[in-house]
């Protein structure tokens, strides 16, 4: 059994906001045994002791936007590459997202059972994946990446760039129960063009009503949700009226989207850090001339699309949706948060409330008996300065995932 003890230390409940002063957890087989305030117990001499004079312990992060195979900005490179380059391209990017602290991600597009297993038993070293498979897109849709020269005509099983395509009712209700089959813990679809795609607009409206209900009934049959890529009010609208209870990015909603979203207890994941990256970078990393000119149709608005939902109480989670070597700046989006936001409400939907957008509530995402023992030891207070989280390099102490240090100073 592994076992583990932190003391002297304030913990964080993203839940309440409450900081606890001289404070331990006493970790036991990868869960958090015990938590308490004043003297820590007393640990037998085999049990290492983390002694953290005063710095914050808080929940392991969650990044509810990830695509971890798709490791260039160029999809339509990554699409012809052979699963084991892609894989092996995954794992860097994989344990770098883990040396930032983040101990869970929900994958969008791209993770399958494979990769989530490899790092269960830790043959690949990185976060708890929560995947959803490929992601579903219709014929020229977002999650299509030929090029305009290719004439092949693909089939509902046809995976192209970490995704597949399933045109009408019946090609969508099979696509999702294989995504099922294979162990989806959500189903991705797309209900709006993309910046990556190279065959949409932004502006376009993706998959019929008719299609989307049947996407739902399945997911729900299967007691999975259904999350839906859109930028604008047109498609977002049209997703959660028909039951998709999650949109990400959502850029350009407008007050009908917030009132839906606030009817149907959905969700929204923006990502705000992606476009302002590919803005400046996207082209160095491969996007395509065509993709990097769609970006300035969502960027400036983005940052105003959070404020009205986070104003109007819009379930929130944190999401990055970084691709490749542009992971580097996934924690910046506490920093882009932080504009319209309090800390408090940021440091909440990168734990606990991201935690109950995957159905993991209780298990990660915070600190209390029972959950997996993921947790990130910082100097400073994230809740009165969240550059606490951004600057990793000065002031995260250790990363603990599962009962064991994989980032820090080992006791």
């Amino acid at each position: 059994m592994t076992r583990l003890l932190l003391t002297d230390a304030h913990v964080l409940n993203p839940e309440t906001g409450d900081l606890s002063d001289s404070s331990w957890i006493e970790v036991a087989d990868g869960r958090i045994a015990d938590v308490g305030t004043g003297r820590a117990p007393a640990a037998p001499d085999d049990v290492p002791v983390l002694r953290l004079a005063g710095a914050t312990v808080l929940p392991g992060l969650i990044d509810a936007h990830v695509h971890a195979i798709l490791t260039s900005a160029d999809a339509h490179a990554v699409a012809g590459w052979s699963p084991s380059y892609r894989t092996a391209r995954a794992t860097s990017g994989l344990a770098a997202m883990l040396e930032r602290g983040f101990t869970t991600v929900r994958d969008t597009g791209g993770a399958d059972h494979g990769l989530a297993q490899a790092v269960e038993e830790g043959i690949v070293t990185g976060p708890r994946i929560v995947y959803g498979g490929s992601a579903i897109s219709q014929t020229g849709g977002h999650g299509d990446f030929r090029t305009r020269d290719e004439d092949s005509v693909p089939c509902c099983q046809t995976k192209v760039g970490g995704g597949r395509i399933a045109d009408g009712v019946g090609e969508v209700r099979r696509a999702t129960r294989d995504e099922l089959r294979k162990g989806a813990s959500h189903i991705k679809i797309m209900l709006s063009g993309g910046v990556a795609s190279p065959n949409d607009e932004v502006s376009a409206v993706q998959y019929s009503e008719e299609e989307i209900r049947a996407f739902v009934e399945e997911a729900t049959n299967a007691n999975r949700y259904v999350t839906g890529h859109a930028y604008h009010a047109r498609a977002i609208n049209r997703g959660l009226a028909n039951g998709v209870r999650c949109i990400e990015h959502g850029n350009l909603l407008d007050d009908s989207s917030v009132e839906l979203f606030l009817e149907h207890d959905a969700w929204l994941v923006p990502t705000l850090i992606t476009y302002d990256r590919l803005a400046a970078d996207g082209p160095k990393y491969g996007l395509p001339p065509g993709s990097h000119r769609k970006v300035y149709d969502v960027l400036d608005a983005g940052l105003g699309a959070l404020e009205r939902a986070h104003r109007a109480g819009v379930n929130l989670a944190y999401g990055t949706d970084l691709l490749g070597a542009m992971g580097t700046y996934q924690l910046h989006e506490f920093r882009v948060r932080g504009q319209v936001q309090p800390a408090a409400d940021v440091v909440r939907s990168a734990t606990v409330d991201a935690a109950r957008l995957l159905g993991m509530e209780g298990e990660v995402g915070v600190i209390a008996r029972g959950a997996h023992a993921d947790l990130l030891v910082v100097d400073g207070n994230p809740l009165e300065d969240l550059e606490v989280l951004v600057n990793a390099a000065d002031t995260h102490r250790y990363v603990i995932q599962g009962g064991r240090v994989v980032v820090g100073r080992r006791p």
